[in-house]
Parts: C-alpha cells; sequence; structure tokens
C-alpha cells in the first residue's frame, strides 16, 4: 500500500511539472520550435517548398481571392448567427463556454469538480438553494394605504400605482392573516371572509360597512381604513377603533386557545390582527409627524409579540428612529437584526452602510483619498456601500437621483427594482440629511464583478426583471441588473463577418488594386522576421550553421 501510495504520489508530481510547464514554459517551447524550423530549413526543403508555394500563389486568379474571402465571410456569418442564438437562449457564449468546460481542465485550469473544492461546491449548492427562495416576494413593510395614498395618486394622475398582481398578493395575505375556518360560526366574521375575497373595492367596502351593522368586527375596520378612508387622520381614528375592538377578541381567543386546535387557529388569526392593528397605528403616528410616540409603539409591538418577524416591524422602526437622527439606537437595531444567520434586506444593508459612511463623510474627498490612500474609516465605509451595493444594485440609481422614484408597491422582491423603490423612497430624504454621504456612494457605488457570481452574498438571481415587471406598473422602466454583455466571441465572430465580407467585395470590384495590396501586406508582415533571420546568419560562424545542417 505504501509503495502504491508512492507511485501514485510521483505520478501526481509528475503531472504537476507537465502542468507547470505548459503553463510558464510555453513561450521558451514556441521559440524552440522556430528555432529548429529554421535550422532544418534545408533537409526539410523549407525554402523550396515556400518558393513552390509562392509560385502557386501567383498563377491565382482574383475569382479565388474573391471565393476566398466570401467563404470566410459566410462561415463567420454562420458562427455569428450560431454564437447569437445560443446567447440569447442560454446567456453565456458557446465557444467560450467550451473552452472553459473542455480545453481548460487539459491545459492545467482548475476543475470546479474536483475533491479539493468540495467545500466550494457545496456552498455554491447552498447559494443556489438559497437565491431561489429569494426569488419569492415579501410584504413591504412601509407600503402605503390604498384610500389616504395610491387613491389619491390615482385621482390626480389618472395612472393606477399597483398591479393586478400586487393586489392579488395583498388580497392573499389578508385572507391568511385576517380569517380562519371557525368564521362561518361569527356573522360579521363570515362576511369579512367573502370580503377579503372581493376584486372590487366597493363591494369590499360596503361588505365591511354590513358587518358593523352585526357587530364591532375588527377586520372591517381594518378594510375601511385601508381602503375608504381619505387622509391619514381618518384611517388613524378607524385603526384605534379596530384595535378596542381587536383587543377584546384577543383576550377572550387567549383564555380559550388551549380548548383545541379550532380556538387555537382563532387565537392565531386574533393574534396577526391585533399586531397588524398595532403596526399600522404606529405607521399612521409617524405619518402625522409624532415620531418619538410612533418609535415608542413599535418597540413596544416587538416587546410583546418577539416572534413575529414576518411583518418586519425592525425596518418601520429603523426608518423612525433615522428620522430622529438616533443613530446610536439605529446601530443597536442593526447589530440585532444585520446578523448572518437572519435574511438581509435593502434596509438593513444600506443603513449600515449610511452610518459608516457619517463617520467619514462629511470630510471625504476622492481626490486626497486617491492621494494619501483610504484610513480605516473611510475603508470601514467603502466596504459597507461595497456590500450594500452588491446585495440590491437599483438602489443607487434612485439614491442619487438618477432616475425617478414612483409609489412603492405593496410586495417586494428583496434584491429587485421594487425593493430599491421602497427603500428609497422612504430613506432618501435620511441619506441627504447626512452631509456628503451621497457623494461618497456616488464616488464609491461600482458594483463588484461579476456579480451573478456572488462575493458577499449568494449570486445574484435571475428571475428579478420577471417579478419586478408583474409587480411594478406599466409607465414605469424596470431597471434590470446584471445587463447581459455581449460575449467577446459574439464581437470578434461579427468583426470578422465584416472585414471578410468587405474584403470579398473590394476584391471582386478591384483585383488588381487588392493584389497589390495583398502582395505589400504580407511583405511588410514578414520584413520583421526576414530582418532576424539575416541578422542571425550574419552573426553565427557559416561552419557551425553547416554542422547544424548536416545533422
Amino acid at each position: 500500500m505504501a509503495e502504491a501510495g508512492g507511485g501514485a504520489g510521483f505520478l501526481e508530481q509528475l503531472k504537476s511539472c507537465v502542468v507547470w510547464s505548459w503553463t510558464y514554459l510555453w513561450s521558451l517551447w514556441f521559440f524552440l520550435m522556430l528555432f529548429l524550423v529554421y535550422v532544418l530549413r534545408v533537409p526539410l526543403k523549407i525554402n523550396d517548398n515556400l518558393s513552390t508555394v509562392s509560385m502557386f500563389l501567383n498563377t491565382l486568379t482574383p475569382k479565388f481571392y474573391v471565393a476566398l474571402t466570401g467563404t470566410s465571410s459566410l462561415i463567420s456569418g454562420l458562427i455569428l448567427i450560431f454564437e447569437w442564438w445560443y446567447f440569447r437562449k442560454y446567456g453565456t457564449s458557446f465557444i467560450e463556454q467550451v473552452s472553459v468546460s473542455h480545453l481548460r481542465p487539459l491545459l492545467g485550469g482548475v476543475d470546479s469538480n474536483s475533491p479539493s473544492n468540495s467545500n466550494t461546491s457545496n456552498g455554491d449548492s447552498d447559494a443556489n438553494r438559497q437565491s431561489v427562495s429569494e426569488c419569492k416576494v415579501w410584504r413591504n413593510p412601509l407600503n402605503l394605504f390604498r384610500g389616504a395614498e395610491y387613491n389619491r395618486y390615482t385621482w390626480v394622475t389618472g395612472r393606477e400605482p399597483l398591479t393586478y398582481y400586487d393586489m392579488n398578493l395583498s388580497a392573499q395575505d389578508h385572507q391568511t392573516f385576517f380569517t380562519c375556518d371557525t368564521d362561518h360560526l361569527r356573522p360579521a366574521d363570515a362576511i369579512m371572509q367573502k370580503a377579503w375575497r372581493e376584486r372590487n373595492p366597493q363591494a369590499r367596502i360596503s361588505a365591511a360597512h354590513e358587518a358593523l351593522e352585526l357587530n364591532e368586527c375588527a377586520t372591517a375596520y381594518i378594510l375601511l381604513a385601508e381602503e375608504e378612508a381619505t387622509t391619514i387622520v381618518e384611517a388613524e381614528k378607524l385603526f384605534k377603533q379596530a384595535l378596542k375592538a381587536g383587543e377584546g377578541c384577543y383576550r377572550r381567543s387567549q383564555q380559550l386557545q388551549h380548548h383545541g386546535a379550532q380556538y387555537e387557529a382563532q387565537h392565531r388569526r386574533d393574534t396577526n390582527v391585533l399586531v397588524y392593528i398595532k403596526r399600522r397605528l404606529a405607521m399612521c403616528t409617524r405619518k402625522l409627524g409624532r415620531t418619538r410616540e410612533a418609535v415608542k409603539m413599535m418597540r413596544d409591538l416587538m416587546k410583546e409579540f418577539p416572534l413575529l418577524s414576518m411583518f418586519n416591524i425592525h425596518e418601520n422602526l429603523l426608518e423612525a428612529l433615522l428620522e430622529l437622527q438616533a443613530y446610536a439606537d439605529v446601530q443597536a437595531v442593526l447589530a440585532k437584526y444585520d446578523d448572518i444567520s437572519l435574511p438581509k434586506s435593502a434596509t438593513i444593508c444600506y443603513t449600515a452602510a449610511l452610518l459608516k459612511a457619517r463617520a467619514v463623510s462629511d470630510k471625504f474627498s476622492p481626490e486626497a483619498a486617491s492621494r494619501r490612500g483610504l484610513s480605516t474609516a473611510e475603508m470601514n465605509a467603502v466596504e459597507a456601500i461595497h456590500r450594500a451595493v452588491e446585495f440590491n444594485p437599483h438602489v443607487p440609481k434612485y439614491l442619487l437621483e438618477m432616475k425617478s422614484l414612483i409609489l412603492p408597491p405593496e410586495h417586494i422582491l428583496k434584491r429587485g427594482d421594487s425593493e430599491a423603490i421602497a427603500y428609497a423612497f422612504f430613506h432618501l430624504q435620511h441619506w441627504k440629511r447626512v452631509e456628503g454621504a451621497l457623494n461618497l456612494l456616488h464616488s464609491f457605488r461600482m458594483i463588484p464583478y461579476p456579480l451573478e457570481k456572488g462575493h458577499l452574498f449568494y449570486p445574484y438571481p435571475i428571475c428579478t426583471e420577471t417579478a419586478d415587471r408583474e409587480l411594478l406598473p406599466s409607465f414605469h422602466e424596470v431597471s434590470v441588473y446584471p445587463k447581459k454583455e455581449l460575449p467577446f466571441f459574439i464581437l470578434f465572430t461579427a468583426g470578422l463577418c465584416s472585414f471578410t465580407a468587405m474584403l470579398a467585395l473590394l476584391t471582386h470590384q478591384f483585383p488588381e488594386l487588392m493584389g497589390v495590396f495583398a502582395k505589400a501586406f504580407l511583405s511588410t508582415l514578414f520584413a520583421p522576421l526576414n530582418f532576424v533571420m539575416e541578422k542571425v546568419e550574419s552573426i553565427l560562424p557559416s561552419s557551425l550553421w553547416h554542422q547544424l545542417t548536416r545533422i
């Protein structure tokens, strides 16, 4: 066994030596081959063969060159068409893929399937699974009110800010959070169960009023506050009525939750309703300018229901704390939620970058930094910005006002354009408030390339464009990243096809002139080589050349 292991080790060393020689000594081997060919030119009759070839080329007619260049143009055109089709279908170049997959391992490249990279492969598979899960849409924690905000935009502009797909997702959320299997036992809840499925807004509002005539129904007040109230003040009044009704239902179901599965489901529904009401009340308070009160309400809600992370209340809290410029409290919240085991968001990443940029942005100058180098604090800020930009590359366009904002949708796609709009809509003012933060973002907004391979996060998902087009209105130009750049071989074959086609046309139209041009080009091309060979013959003794030719 030891001898076998020693033999295998020797073979591996020999193989590594050969690979190293191919990697670094290929140029030396190439010049050695050229030297041998030159030395053996007399025995091999290279000069005679070259003269024969030159005589043959001189006897060729211009029609041959036209056919040659035309055939070359046709072949390169076919390659271009195939490369373009393959790129449009698979997003990569066929020639590059074959080169990387088959030729690179033969020339000593790293094999991605080798056992030494098993940990990397496992990490990539985990990242792929995570990226697939991240392609789902999430409820926007800062979504606006339909009646008081979205509908007012429609009245003024005549445009619909929400898509059918987005509103349908909201309807599904409402049915999940606000209904349970025992609703048919209570007439008001039964009416609301049908109202959440109704597509017509006026029909939903009428059903909510009908439910309130029967009983103080918390979900009916929620619907009216969301869709009928035309101002935030009206919405807040309705949510306060909903809170009173929701707290009563929550206390009753809390006492009965252990009496059976139906009671437990009803208590879960009442918990969701109560958390939703308190969160929206806090958002109303924030919109009405009572920010400190809103922060207290959010903190109390997070302490009372710490396990309900689905609502992402901490993102509402971060925005309110930034409005108060309570940066120490913002850092404390980030320390809890900006954890490697927790899902990230644009709010988390860009707020962390804002805090790092705030420490250096007021005195930062790109020119001075290029001369003296980046300090530790500046390097931390740059790394935080790169991290944020890698997570969502669409945000800088909106923060730097290079692209116009629209009303954020009710649902967002993480790392997509919809999330970027939702973040910038509420946080642009906070970036403007920190002096120099936007200048620092503009200086170091470079996106790590290639982003689709991933650097600090899992690879950038390719599904964002399709989902964002469903979530965002048609009048908005969806930001797409990464933009697929044309591979080198497509550009090369396009240039080759055009060049050979032009040569074929010129040769057909001006055969004599092109013949003179071709001969002049070839003579110029081989002039340096002939000069070098003449110098070598003049330097080396003739006897040495005689002995080498005899060998």
